[in-house]
């Protein structure tokens, strides 16, 4: 299983110290203090290239930013529905999936290994 070797900075209640943006482009997903690290197992599809072809393949990913309200990001798009959940995306760039939307819960995650910090 993958590991995230960044060290995350967190403040005392276990929200995110650094501005959260998209590792493709300069696009800025989360502010400081908008989402709290959460440890649990998801399979996100990988984040596809045009060199690799990994169509219908996943990695279990166990460390999320937890946003309790959709209209916290500064800028994130979605995809169609699958399953009970939309998959996250830089809306600048397209690429991702960075995380996911739960449509029973209506809360976010954003995996912290697939994004970059300020």
């Amino acid at each position: 299983m993958p590991t995230n070797i960044i060290e995350l900075k967190k403040d005392t209640e276990g929200k995110n110290k650094d501005k959260i943006y998209c590792t493709f482009c300069p696009s800025k997903i989360l502010n400081a203090g908008a989402a709290k690290l959460i440890n649990m197992d998801f399979a996100l599809p990988y984040i596809h290239s045009k060199a690799e072809d990994k169509a219908n393949q996943s990695e279990t990913i166990s460390a999320y930013w937890l946003i309790e309200d959709i209209y916290t990001f500064e800028n994130i798009g979605l995809s169609h529905t699958v399953g009970n959940v939309k998959y996250l995306a830089c809306a600048d760039c397209e690429r991702g999936p960075v995380g996911w939307f739960d449509l029973s819960t209506k809360k976010s995650y954003i995996a912290s290994c697939r994004v970059k910090y300020e």
